[in-house]
This record gives C-alpha cells, structure tokens and sequence, in this order.
C-alpha cells in the first residue's frame, strides 16, 4: 500500500471513528407523538420522581446549570408559570448538570423555584442523549407520551410565548383514561 493511500485511509477511518463517536453521544430514544423515555429524578432532598408516576400530569423535564446565563433567565420564568399552572396538572422537573462540589450553588438557584431540582450526574442521559447544550427541555404530554423534543427547538429557552403554544393547550386537555372510564 503508497504511503498516500495509507494516509488516505487511516484519515477517513479517523472521520468514521469521529462519526461514529459523535452520533452514540448526541443519541436519542425521542420521537414525538410516542412514549418519553424514562427518567427518575433524586431531588436535592434526596426524594425519588419518576416520571411513570406522573401520568395524568403535564410535565417539562428542563436540564440547566449554575453557569448557563441562558438557564439563570430561563428559570423564573418556568418557576413562576409552573407555580401559576400546578392546579392544571403540570410538573417541572429540573435537573442541573452542576456537580456536587457545586451544590450550595445548586440550592441558592433552587430555593427560588417552584419545581424540584435534582443534580443530574451524568450528562448521559438514558432515552435523552448526551446534554451538551444548556438549556433544553422535552414535554411530555398526560398520556406519557413526547409532545415538544428540546433537541428540535430553535430557540432552545423558554418565552412566555412558547409556554403559553406548547404547554397551555395540553393543560386544558383532559386525561384520556379519565375521559374513556366508564364504570
């Protein structure tokens, strides 16, 4: 094999490798109009969320941190509209992608909102990928089921105008099964 094939080869195996590295990291089990994949939130006083237990509830999962300025404008606003709208049935979980160490940073943040926070961990995220940009959200509609993939969002942060298109129409919906039960 020339030395320019050989270079030529191992640069396009680097690519694939590169690639290949790059599409695991970023994968995703999300796809609207299905089930959300799982995910369970350790809140910062150590209860446990899962979000199977939330049928029958709208419900934003958000990723932020301390040191994303996107996230620190973001959050009172979610905090307020979440306050506003938890007789509806909607939840918000937060989970900062802060680390431990970070954690007395975490609590001033989370002292001033109106959802549970808990500390991600891992920013690999089972079902939701790898979070590499900050903030983004997914909702998930009473039935369990992806309505809104952050992934997908252009706007990644939350105005009032997209709470009140996204969120508002399925809070005024009522849950299938209640509304299919006939005793």
């Amino acid at each position: 094999m020339s030395r320019k094939t050989s270079h030529t080869l191992r640069y396009l195996l680097a690519a694939l490798a590169i690639t290949l590295a790059s599409t695991s990291l970023y994968a995703n089990d999300l796809a609207v109009g299905q089930p959300a994949p799982p995910i369970t939130m350790t809140t910062l006083d150590g209860k446990h969320i899962d979000l199977k237990d939330l049928r029958g509830k709208v419900v934003i999962v958000t990723f932020w941190a301390t040191w994303c300025d996107p996230c620190r404008e973001e959050l009172p606003l979610l905090s307020q509209y979440a306050q506003q709208h938890a007789k509806d049935g909607l939840v918000v979980l937060g989970f900062s992608l802060d680390t431990p160490d970070q954690l007395d940073q975490v609590r001033s943040v989370a002292n001033n909102l109106s959802f549970p926070v808990g500390l991600l961990g891992d920013p690999h995220v089972p079902g939701y990928g790898r979070i590499w940009h900050l903030p983004v959200s997914f909702t998930i509609d009473r039935e369990g089921r992806l309505v809104d993939n952050g992934w997908k969002d252009k706007e990644p942060e939350w105005t009032q105008e997209q709470l009140d298109k996204v969120i508002t129409p399925l809070l005024s919906q009522q849950h299938e099964t209640a509304t299919n039960y006939s005793p």
